[in-house]
């Protein structure tokens, strides 16, 4: 039988009345069926029938809510903060009904319901709501606009950082019950510091202090940073902890279950699979969990009524973040504890120039130990300059120095070794031949540099700087700086063969090793931690660390030392550090006194006299050379900007590894400098942000990124 004869047989089988009654309910039926996603004819809501959107448009020019009617099926669904699916695009001819059709479905949020909208004429639907969940709350929509100002970035972007993806098994699950605040915890190891008992107090009564926490080296600072959300959890508030990276998330993990237990915290990190994430997420908007520990993915954290933000090695890279708009972390927790009026802490084992700018300013107050403190955490520190290293056989031989082999041969027989060894890749720059002060530009303090065998100009504004001497001894004279380290696990291991070597690197980053002895070879900020610390370390090639072309070569450099250095045990268990740098730089100095804190200063004190960031505010422009100059003569700049450059970026060679911010391989990029004084800022963003708008409202496709706050300035 064929299939037409089976439907004829079938229809006849079944009572025509019914099938009669059917069809002419259907035509006779007042209200039109809508239209799947374009709701054709549909009623809409009674009362506030206009939703508010933002669609996930990063474009700049497109950095502005829309207005959509909302169809009466959706009223319920359709509240501020849900996702929805709009129709983005279509022109002003696709008109049908008085109701705008076409164009591409696109996410968004509900920002608002209002009764009326601004826009004159007609509205399109919306095409759904995805979830009745709301996930953008009025809270975290401020914030993400404030961040997307600071940057000179879009709404959009910014929320695409904020809110997790969605996965709807996660959001289908309850989130738990939350816990009764905790009680306070005793102070601990905060007795260490003067100020610190009466920090963790201020909080547990629910005040907001702000602090710029100086670490004492060990292992105490996760379980300290514990004791801090556990004194803002007893007064009834939450709190967020961001740190770099798994490792340092896993430590603090670890002390927040151990001091109050399963179930009061989340951990929030881009690790985590998105149902995971988005489950933790999830339970931190809701109000089940108060506390939350992660990476910058977890700077945006929904936390409610939150008491407290602290940040740890606000330093570390990992803290900037590579999408757009590019935030850091630490500014988007300063901007969170001015929004939420709640306590602030930045913690680290060093001190950046931002930290010491805060204390300055009065915003915050230093949180740090007392030198006797500090000389019973630290280990000792020795120095290798380049006299000893002259006069040194052993060094000439196998590029240690003979005190570097003994405290290694020392070391080794009470525990574990640790070898920090630079990175390959650091770019040389030029110093003093005679006293080895960097050289820079008499006209910007830029760093010079020598692309050619006879020529020198400055990296930021390219001048010429043909008549330089140093403004230290007068020498005329210049050196390269050394590069990174070779074959320094393989020396060692032949110096030792009976001791096994680790290594702990990009590849492969190891979290913890036994207290056993052993030569552990690493990267800076890949060190892993020792049972009971480490007997010694050796930080090698100091200058491979100094002679990057970066203004905060001298701060990273102490931050990376000091980090390893902190893994060693104290001097009074016969803890040793050996570093082969020059002792009467700056840096290397400040770490055999172990005072971060006044490096710090006196870097701050520099760069205010120069007019650098932190004091100054600083933007990057960069692209093709025509597309730069095109743009910075377009856009409308504050009185008080300064233009440095544009200057020639170095060609990156195709199939070579790219940085950030590095021009597409074979392309010749140029990039600019745009500095304000304090209070321009905002200014400066804002007319980046418009010149950068209104190129793409024209079609301009030639590529020229803007970035505020650039963290290599050269």
């Amino acid at each position: 039988m064929s299939s037409d004869n089976e439907r004829s047989d079938r229809t006849g089988d079944g009572p025509p009345e019914q099938l009669a009654l059917i069809r002419e309910t259907v035509r006779k039926a007042r209200v039109p069926r809508a239209k799947p996603r374009t709701w054709r004819g549909a009623a809409l809501a009674k009362e506030l029938p206009v939703a508010r959107v933002v669609v996930n448009k990063g474009v700049l020019h497109l950095d502005q809510f829309f207005d959509y009617a909302v169809p009466e099926e959706l009223d319920a669904a359709a509240q501020p903060g849900v996702r929805v699916r709009v129709r983005f695009g279509a022109g002003a001819h696709q008109v049908r009904d008085g109701r705008r059709e076409g164009g591409r479905l696109i996410d968004g949020f509900i920002v608002e319901r209002r009764a009326e909208s601004d826009y004159s004429g007609p509205l399109a639907a919306l095409a759904d709501v995805v979830s009745p969940e709301p996930v953008l709350s009025a809270e975290l929509l401020a914030l993400a606009r404030a961040v997307a100002d600071r940057y000179a970035g879009s709404l959009a972007d910014v929320l695409q950082l904020a809110v997790p993806p969605r996965s709807a098994r996660a959001e289908a699950k309850p989130s738990p019950e939350p816990l009764p605040p905790p009680a306070a915890p005793d102070a601990g190891t905060w007795e260490r510091y003067g100020r610190g008992p009466g920090f963790l107090q201020a909080l547990a009564d629910g005040g907001a202090p702000r602090a710029v926490w100086t670490a004492l080296p060990g292992p105490h600072w996760a379980d300290e940073l514990a004791r801090a959300v556990a004194a803002t959890l007893a007064s009834g508030r939450g709190a967020l902890v961001v740190v770099p990276d798994g490792r340092a998330v896993s430590r603090v993990d670890a002390a927040l279950t151990g001091l109050l237990g399963e179930g009061r915290h989340a951990v929030l990190t881009a690790e985590a699979g998105p149902e995971k994430r988005y489950r933790q997420w999830l339970a931190v908007r809701r109000g089940s969990v108060r506390a939350v520990v992660g990476t910058r993915a977890a700077m945006f954290a929904p936390v409610r009524d939150l008491g407290l933000v602290a940040i740890w090695d606000d330093g570390d890279a990992s803290h900037s973040e590579p999408h757009a708009p590019l935030p850091h972390a630490r500014e988007v927790l300063l901007l969170r504890a001015a929004h939420d009026r709640c306590g602030f802490l930045l913690g680290a084992t060093s001190c950046t120039v931002e930290a010491a700018q805060l204390v300055a300013s009065g915003w915050a107050l230093p949180l740090a130990a007392d030198r006797g403190q500090v000389r019973s955490a630290a280990p000792l520190v020795r120095t290798v300059g380049d006299g000893e290293l002259a006069r040194d056989e052993a060094a000439r031989a196998a590029r240690l120095p003979s005190l570097a082999w003994q405290t290694v041969r020392d070391g080794l027989k009470s525990g574990p070794v640790l070898v920090q060894v630079p990175r390959r890749g650091y770019v040389p720059r030029l110093a003093c031949e005679r006293c080895r002060t960097p050289a820079r530009c008499r006209h910007c303090a830029g760093p010079l540099e020598a692309p050619g065998e006879r020529d020198l100009r400055c990296g930021w504004c390219g001048q010429d700087a043909a008549g330089w001497h140093c403004a230290e001894c007068g020498s005329v004279r210049l050196r390269a700086q050394v590069v990174g380290a070779r074959r320094t696990a393989e020396e060692l291991g032949r110096a030792f063969p009976a001791v096994p070597v680790r290594t702990s690197g990009r590849d492969h980053v190891l979290d913890t090793v036994p207290g056993r002895p052993a030569l552990v070879v690493s990267t800076p900020g890949a060190e892993p931690v020792a049972e009971g610390g480490y007997a010694a370390a050796l930080l090698l090639d100091g200058w491979a660390m100094l002679g990057r072309p970066d203004l905060r070569a001298g701060e990273e450099a102490l931050r990376r030392w000091i980090d390893a250095a902190s893994l060693v045990r104290g001097q009074e268990d016969g803890g040793t550090v050996v570093i082969v740098a020059e002792p009467t730089l700056r840096p290397v100095q400040a770490l055999v006194r172990w005072d971060p804190v006044g490096h710090a200063q006196r870097e701050l004190a520099e760069r205010a006299e120069l007019g650098f960031p932190p004091v100054s505010r600083m933007a990057s422009v960069t692209g093709p050379g025509d597309a730069v100059t095109a743009f910075l003569a377009a856009a409308e700049l504050p009185d008080d900007a300064e233009v440095l450059g544009p200057v020639p970026l170095p060609p990156v060679a195709p199939g070579s590894p790219r940085r950030p911010g590095d021009p597409p391989a074979g392309e010749r990029w140029e990039r600019a400098l745009l500095r304000v004084p304090p209070g321009s800022g905002a200014a400066l963003a804002a007319a980046l942000k418009a010149a950068q708008a209104a190129r793409l409202a024209r079609g301009v496709t030639v590529p020229v990124r803007v970035r505020v706050d650039p963290p290599d300035i050269g």
